[in-house]
């Protein structure tokens, strides 16, 4: 396990662009973690390495943000809004999982049977108010 702690949401812009430098097409990120814990920060930083001028925004009403700019096109999926999972799979999961490209999941954990057996877990908890601690574990146990 690789954990980190982070001090503020410009560090955690800093750690998802350190992921993006060894990133490569065909990577499935899963990022877990209640609300505000910076998921979103992760995601705007790892998009925003590989081409700095993109908007990043959060695909929470959208459920999918495309960002087909810069070194690798980036699918960034929120799950909290799917409740099952043919939802998911009725929107083309299984085409982007074959797609040329990163995925990156919010809420990865809501369906833990449909994420690829390689995908890399991300847990982002509060630590303090400001502070978050962010671990790359083994696939998390389902709840």
């Amino acid at each position: 396990m690789i954990e980190t702690s982070v001090d503020s949401a410009g560090d955690m812009l800093k750690l998802g662009a350190q992921y993006a430098r060894s990133a490569k097409s065909g990577d499935v990120f899963g990022l877990i973690g209640t609300l505000g814990t910076g998921k979103t920060h992760w995601t705007k930083g790892f998009v925003q390495a590989m081409n700095p001028d993109t908007l990043v925004s959060s695909p929470t009403f959208s459920i999918i943000n495309e960002y087909t700019e810069g070194a690798c096109k980036v699918f960034h999926f929120d799950f909290y809004r799917l409740n099952t999972e043919q939802e998911l799979l009725s929107i083309g999961w299984e085409e982007y999982l074959d797609e040329s490209g990163i995925i990156i999941c919010e809420w990865a954990d809501l369906f833990l049977n449909l994420m690829p057996e390689n995908t890399i877990w991300l847990e982002l908890s509060h630590q303090s108010e400001c502070s978050r601690i962010v671990r790359q574990v083994s696939k998390p146990v389902e709840a």
